[in-house]
């Protein structure tokens, strides 16, 4: 797994704190955080950011059909769902990795001269397949060819334990970007920091990423993933002394 990392400083949040609350603000020198008058902490907040390629994609497709009547575009639509599953089956695709992501039957109706009149009925069934991104357009293709009507779109992300990886990574890199802030507040200040008071995390952010579709042999579908890239926020203090 290759990971690159950046980091900056933002603005301090309000999150849950290891040891009682943090410092008033993200540079708060000589605030007390205990029932301790005696206690001079520094206040800094960071975020780190950790970035992989995805290793989990998740195609959405439908099946869509029309009819005069509800039965017959349920059973198209019925129909047609089998064969898309058939060919996922028969090329590698096992049945947990396919969900049913919605079901529609609805009534169709030509608007004229402000009058409506029902012209027939529409079935869909969306499915969502997960994958691994390399095989994103060949399930497209797959999907396409054996029955669906629609591509929704496609989701590239992390597998759990990835994420998890990901995770600890984005939050060592933003408690040492704190860390060498409080290292520069310190010196500014001609105060000596004597360890970590308390310290805390709040959410972890996956940044949207981007799919885009490119030309193959025999026009087949090729989708280049984005890096997905998560970012992690802390807050720490740190006691001083001097």
């Amino acid at each position: 797994m290759r990971f690159k990392l950046s980091v900056a400083t933002v603005s301090v949040v309000a999150l849950l704190v290891l040891a009682g609350c943090l410092g008033a603000g993200p540079a708060d020198l000589g605030a007390p955080t205990d029932n301790s008058a005696d206690t001079r902490t520094i206040a800094v907040s960071g975020v780190g950011t950790a970035e992989a390629e995805p290793d989990l994609a998740l195609v959405r497709v439908a099946v869509v059909s029309e009819a005069d009547t509800a039965e017959a575009a349920r059973d198209a639509t019925a129909s047609a769902v089998q064969s898309m599953r058939d060919a996922f089956r028969n090329n590698g695709v096992p049945d947990e990795a396919v969900r049913t992501s919605y079901y529609n039957l609805q009534p169709v109706y030509e608007y004229t001269d402000d009058r409506r009149a029902l012209v027939g009925y529409q079935a869909s069934h969306g499915f969502e397949i997960e994958i691994g991104p390399d095989r994103s357009g060949e399930i497209i293709d797959l999907a396409v060819d054996n029955g669906a009507t629609r591509v929704d779109g496609i989701q590239f992300t992390l597998t759990e334990e990835t994420r998890a990886e990901l995770r600890e990574e984005a939050i060592r890199d933003a408690m040492s970007s704190a860390r060498s802030d409080a290292d520069t507040i310190a010196e500014a200040a001609g105060v000596t920091i004597t360890g970590l008071h308390s310290a805390s995390t709040g959410s972890v952010s996956f940044v949207p990423f981007e799919a885009r579709g490119g030309d193959a042999a025999e026009s087949r579908t090729v989708i280049e993933p984005g890096p997905v890239t998560v970012s992690a926020n802390v807050q720490a203090t740190y006691s001083i002394e001097g």
